[in-house]
Protein backbone atom coordinates (compact mmCIF):
# COMPACT_ATOMS: atom_id res chain seq x y z
CA UNK A 1 0.00 0.00 0.00
CA UNK A 2 1.23 3.71 -0.88
CA UNK A 3 1.45 6.35 1.29
CA UNK A 4 -1.59 7.80 -0.35
CA UNK A 5 -3.55 4.84 -0.13
CA UNK A 6 -3.37 4.81 3.14
CA UNK A 7 -5.29 7.73 3.71
CA UNK A 8 -8.58 6.31 1.74
CA UNK A 9 -10.29 7.65 -1.50
CA UNK A 10 -8.83 10.62 -2.77
CA UNK A 11 -11.59 12.85 -4.09
CA UNK A 12 -12.12 16.70 -4.56
CA UNK A 13 -14.16 19.10 -3.61
CA UNK A 14 -15.36 22.64 -5.46
CA UNK A 15 -15.31 25.36 -3.13
CA UNK A 16 -15.28 29.39 -3.15
CA UNK A 17 -11.88 29.63 -3.36
CA UNK A 18 -11.57 26.63 -5.99
CA UNK A 19 -10.81 22.99 -6.58
CA UNK A 20 -9.47 21.20 -3.21
CA UNK A 21 -8.10 17.34 -3.16
CA UNK A 22 -9.29 15.53 0.24
CA UNK A 23 -8.88 11.93 0.97
CA UNK A 24 -11.80 9.84 3.07
CA UNK A 25 -11.27 6.94 4.82
CA UNK A 26 -13.79 4.83 7.34
CA UNK A 27 -17.50 5.43 8.49
CA UNK A 28 -19.01 7.25 11.51
CA UNK A 29 -18.66 10.26 13.43
CA UNK A 30 -16.12 12.63 11.12
CA UNK A 31 -12.48 13.46 12.19
CA UNK A 32 -10.85 16.01 9.82
CA UNK A 33 -6.97 16.21 9.73
CA UNK A 34 -5.59 19.75 9.30
CA UNK A 35 -1.81 19.71 8.01
CA UNK A 36 0.26 22.91 8.33
CA UNK A 37 2.65 24.94 5.54
CA UNK A 38 5.09 23.14 3.12
CA UNK A 39 3.14 19.85 3.97
CA UNK A 40 -0.39 18.07 2.99
CA UNK A 41 -2.83 15.34 3.86
CA UNK A 42 0.35 12.73 3.99
CA UNK A 43 1.32 14.25 7.07
CA UNK A 44 -1.23 11.62 8.45
CA UNK A 45 -0.96 8.45 6.71
CA UNK A 46 0.19 6.38 9.61
CA UNK A 47 -2.35 7.99 11.69
CA UNK A 48 -5.73 7.83 9.43
CA UNK A 49 -5.68 3.86 9.33
CA UNK A 50 -5.76 3.43 12.75
CA UNK A 51 -8.48 6.00 13.74
CA UNK A 52 -10.55 4.79 10.75
CA UNK A 53 -10.70 1.50 11.48
CA UNK A 54 -11.64 2.47 15.26
CA UNK A 55 -14.63 3.43 13.65
CA UNK A 56 -14.01 6.77 12.27
CA UNK A 57 -14.85 8.50 9.12
CA UNK A 58 -11.05 10.20 8.50
CA UNK A 59 -10.90 13.37 5.97
CA UNK A 60 -7.41 14.92 5.41
CA UNK A 61 -7.38 17.86 2.76
CA UNK A 62 -4.64 19.11 0.74
CA UNK A 63 -5.02 22.77 1.90
CA UNK A 64 -3.50 25.43 0.09
CA UNK A 65 -0.13 25.84 2.07
CA UNK A 66 2.24 25.09 -0.72
CA UNK A 67 2.08 21.37 -0.94
CA UNK A 68 -1.29 21.16 -2.69
CA UNK A 69 -1.95 19.18 -6.04
CA UNK A 70 -3.96 21.99 -7.26
CA UNK A 71 -4.07 25.45 -7.43
CA UNK A 72 -7.06 27.41 -5.96
CA UNK A 73 -8.61 30.35 -8.12
CA UNK A 74 -6.21 33.03 -8.49
CA UNK A 75 -8.79 35.46 -6.47
CA UNK A 76 -9.02 33.65 -3.41
CA UNK A 77 -8.44 34.57 -0.44
CA UNK A 78 -6.00 32.46 0.75
CA UNK A 79 -4.71 35.17 3.98
CA UNK A 80 -4.67 33.58 7.49
CA UNK A 81 -8.13 34.27 7.71
CA UNK A 82 -9.14 33.27 4.59
CA UNK A 83 -8.31 29.74 5.25
CA UNK A 84 -9.88 29.42 8.36
CA UNK A 85 -13.06 30.41 6.00
CA UNK A 86 -12.08 27.97 3.45
CA UNK A 87 -11.67 25.46 6.26
CA UNK A 88 -15.08 26.23 7.69
CA UNK A 89 -16.54 26.07 3.78
CA UNK A 90 -14.96 22.12 3.49
CA UNK A 91 -16.97 21.73 6.36
CA UNK A 92 -19.92 22.85 4.79
CA UNK A 93 -19.81 21.66 1.51
CA UNK A 94 -19.32 18.18 2.61
CA UNK A 95 -22.37 18.72 5.67
CA UNK A 96 -19.88 17.80 7.84
CA UNK A 97 -21.07 18.31 11.57
CA UNK A 98 -19.91 17.43 15.12
CA UNK A 99 -17.00 17.37 13.88
CA UNK A 100 -13.75 16.31 15.19
CA UNK A 101 -10.83 18.74 14.20
CA UNK A 102 -6.84 17.42 14.57
CA UNK A 103 -4.34 20.05 13.60
CA UNK A 104 -0.60 20.53 13.56
CA UNK A 105 1.73 23.10 13.09
CA UNK A 106 0.00 26.14 10.87
CA UNK A 107 -3.16 24.24 10.35
CA UNK A 108 -3.07 24.25 14.42
CA UNK A 109 -3.36 28.28 13.54
CA UNK A 110 -6.33 28.01 11.26
CA UNK A 111 -7.83 25.71 13.70
CA UNK A 112 -8.21 28.20 16.31
CA UNK A 113 -8.89 31.31 13.99
CA UNK A 114 -11.78 28.71 12.75
CA UNK A 115 -12.97 28.16 16.54
CA UNK A 116 -12.94 32.00 16.77
CA UNK A 117 -15.02 32.86 14.27
CA UNK A 118 -17.50 30.05 13.66
CA UNK A 119 -17.25 26.74 15.61
CA UNK A 120 -20.61 25.49 15.29
CA UNK A 121 -19.92 22.64 13.12
CA UNK A 122 -17.14 21.22 15.77
CA UNK A 123 -17.77 18.70 18.85
CA UNK A 124 -14.23 18.45 20.03
CA UNK A 125 -10.36 19.37 19.06
CA UNK A 126 -6.84 17.79 18.88
CA UNK A 127 -4.27 20.12 18.79
CA UNK A 128 -0.42 19.33 18.18
CA UNK A 129 2.47 21.32 18.78
CA UNK A 130 0.90 24.39 16.77
CA UNK A 131 1.34 28.25 16.19
CA UNK A 132 -0.39 30.14 18.60
CA UNK A 133 -0.92 33.42 20.95
CA UNK A 134 2.75 35.27 19.75
CA UNK A 135 4.05 31.90 18.47
CA UNK A 136 2.71 32.61 14.64
CA UNK A 137 5.42 32.10 13.04
CA UNK A 138 7.64 30.50 15.86
CA UNK A 139 10.83 33.09 16.19
CA UNK A 140 13.18 30.68 13.82
CA UNK A 141 10.29 31.43 10.86
CA UNK A 142 9.82 35.19 11.83
CA UNK A 143 11.37 35.55 8.02
CA UNK A 144 9.33 34.38 5.91
CA UNK A 145 6.50 36.60 5.78
CA UNK A 146 8.24 39.68 4.91
CA UNK A 147 10.29 37.88 2.22
CA UNK A 148 6.88 36.31 0.90
CA UNK A 149 6.19 39.90 0.06
CA UNK A 150 9.14 40.34 -2.29
CA UNK A 151 7.82 39.61 -5.96
CA UNK A 152 9.60 36.55 -7.24
CA UNK A 153 10.46 34.85 -3.58
CA UNK A 154 7.96 32.16 -4.02
CA UNK A 155 9.93 30.89 -6.89
CA UNK A 156 13.36 31.04 -5.65
CA UNK A 157 12.35 29.26 -2.66
CA UNK A 158 11.02 26.66 -4.56
CA UNK A 159 14.39 26.30 -6.54
CA UNK A 160 16.24 26.48 -3.11
CA UNK A 161 14.39 23.05 -2.14
CA UNK A 162 16.01 21.44 -5.19
CA UNK A 163 19.04 20.73 -2.97
CA UNK A 164 18.02 18.21 -0.45
CA UNK A 165 20.71 18.58 1.78
CA UNK A 166 19.12 21.44 3.40
CA UNK A 167 16.00 19.53 4.39
CA UNK A 168 17.65 18.36 7.71
CA UNK A 169 18.35 22.13 8.65
CA UNK A 170 15.76 23.56 11.05
CA UNK A 171 14.58 25.97 8.37
CA UNK A 172 13.21 22.86 6.77
CA UNK A 173 12.21 19.76 8.79
CA UNK A 174 15.37 19.62 10.95
CA UNK A 175 13.35 20.47 14.24
CA UNK A 176 9.93 18.71 13.07
CA UNK A 177 10.79 15.46 13.44
CA UNK A 178 13.16 13.39 15.15
CA UNK A 179 14.51 10.99 12.36
CA UNK A 180 14.61 12.33 8.44
CA UNK A 181 11.47 11.74 6.63
CA UNK A 182 11.35 9.12 4.08
CA UNK A 183 12.47 10.76 0.73
CA UNK A 184 9.24 10.32 -1.20
CA UNK A 185 7.58 11.66 1.57
CA UNK A 186 9.40 14.97 1.23
CA UNK A 187 9.58 14.78 -2.19
CA UNK A 188 5.41 15.41 -1.93
CA UNK A 189 6.03 17.93 0.08
CA UNK A 190 8.38 20.32 -1.28
CA UNK A 191 8.19 18.99 -5.15
CA UNK A 192 4.81 20.91 -6.36
CA UNK A 193 6.16 24.07 -4.74
CA UNK A 194 9.28 23.99 -6.96
CA UNK A 195 7.08 22.89 -10.44
CA UNK A 196 3.87 25.14 -10.24
CA UNK A 197 3.86 29.16 -10.10
CA UNK A 198 -0.29 28.75 -9.07
CA UNK A 199 1.49 27.30 -5.97
CA UNK A 200 3.55 29.72 -5.50
CA UNK A 201 1.13 32.13 -5.96
CA UNK A 202 -1.06 30.49 -3.26
CA UNK A 203 1.66 29.97 -0.50
CA UNK A 204 2.62 33.84 -0.82
CA UNK A 205 -0.67 35.04 -0.59
CA UNK A 206 -1.03 33.10 3.18
CA UNK A 207 2.64 34.03 4.04
CA UNK A 208 2.77 37.43 3.56
CA UNK A 209 -0.25 37.72 6.14
CA UNK A 210 0.96 35.61 9.04
CA UNK A 211 0.91 37.78 12.07
CA UNK A 212 0.82 36.36 16.00
CA UNK A 213 -1.98 39.53 16.06
CA UNK A 214 -4.05 36.65 14.70
CA UNK A 215 -3.56 34.06 17.19
CA UNK A 216 -3.44 35.99 20.03
CA UNK A 217 -6.83 37.57 18.65
CA UNK A 218 -8.36 33.96 18.70
CA UNK A 219 -6.68 32.97 22.30
CA UNK A 220 -9.29 35.50 23.64
CA UNK A 221 -12.54 34.31 21.59
CA UNK A 222 -10.89 30.42 22.83
CA UNK A 223 -12.12 31.20 26.55
CA UNK A 224 -15.30 31.36 25.46
CA UNK A 225 -15.14 27.98 23.44
CA UNK A 226 -16.44 25.06 25.65
CA UNK A 227 -16.19 21.76 23.42
CA UNK A 228 -13.69 19.39 24.58
CA UNK A 229 -9.83 20.39 23.41
CA UNK A 230 -7.36 17.48 23.91
CA UNK A 231 -3.70 18.91 23.34
CA UNK A 232 -0.85 16.40 22.28
CA UNK A 233 2.70 18.05 22.98
CA UNK A 234 6.31 16.58 23.22
CA UNK A 235 7.81 17.46 26.14
CA UNK A 236 11.08 18.45 23.76
CA UNK A 237 9.01 20.31 21.64
CA UNK A 238 11.67 22.68 19.68
CA UNK A 239 9.58 25.13 17.43
CA UNK A 240 6.53 25.35 19.80
CA UNK A 241 7.33 24.68 23.21
CA UNK A 242 4.80 22.96 25.98
CA UNK A 243 4.25 26.13 27.81
CA UNK A 244 2.73 26.97 24.84
CA UNK A 245 0.12 24.10 25.56
CA UNK A 246 -0.14 25.03 29.14
CA UNK A 247 -1.33 28.22 28.42
CA UNK A 248 -3.99 27.04 25.85
CA UNK A 249 -4.84 24.56 28.76
CA UNK A 250 -5.49 27.22 30.80
CA UNK A 251 -8.16 29.69 28.73
CA UNK A 252 -9.40 26.62 27.35
CA UNK A 253 -13.01 25.71 29.28
CA UNK A 254 -13.00 22.55 28.68
CA UNK A 255 -9.11 21.35 28.15
CA UNK A 256 -6.67 17.71 28.75
CA UNK A 257 -2.92 18.35 28.15
CA UNK A 258 -1.26 14.46 27.56
CA UNK A 259 2.72 14.75 26.88
CA UNK A 260 4.19 12.42 24.27
CA UNK A 261 7.76 11.23 24.84
CA UNK A 262 10.65 11.21 22.01
CA UNK A 263 8.88 13.39 19.38
CA UNK A 264 9.11 16.89 18.06
CA UNK A 265 6.15 19.09 16.30
CA UNK A 266 5.16 16.08 13.79
CA UNK A 267 3.65 14.04 16.46
CA UNK A 268 2.09 11.98 13.23
CA UNK A 269 5.50 11.59 12.20
CA UNK A 270 7.43 10.39 14.80
CA UNK A 271 4.86 8.48 17.46
CA UNK A 272 1.95 7.94 15.05
CA UNK A 273 0.58 5.16 17.15
CA UNK A 274 0.42 7.11 20.40
CA UNK A 275 -1.50 9.65 18.81
CA UNK A 276 -3.74 7.43 17.08
CA UNK A 277 -4.41 5.99 20.48
CA UNK A 278 -5.12 9.37 22.03
CA UNK A 279 -7.25 10.45 18.94
CA UNK A 280 -9.72 7.32 19.27
CA UNK A 281 -9.98 7.27 23.01
CA UNK A 282 -10.63 10.93 23.09
CA UNK A 283 -13.07 10.41 19.86
CA UNK A 284 -15.24 7.65 21.61
CA UNK A 285 -15.63 9.72 24.50
CA UNK A 286 -18.06 11.79 22.84
CA UNK A 287 -20.51 8.93 22.73
CA UNK A 288 -19.91 8.74 26.29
Amino acid sequence: MNAHEKLGTARHVNLPQGELRYFERGRGRPVVFVHGVLTNALLWRNVVPTVADAGFRCLAPDLPLGAHPVPMRSDADLSAAGLATLLGDFLTALDLEDVILVANDTGGAITQLLLARYPERVGRVVLTPSDSFEYFFPPIFKPLPPIARVPGSMAVLGQLLRIKALYRLPLLFGWVTKRPLPPDIAEEYLGKLRKSPGVQRDLRKFLRTVDSSHTLAAAEKLRQFKRPVLLVWPPEEKLFPISLAHRLAEILPDAELVEVADSYTFVSEDQPDALAGHITRFAAAMAD
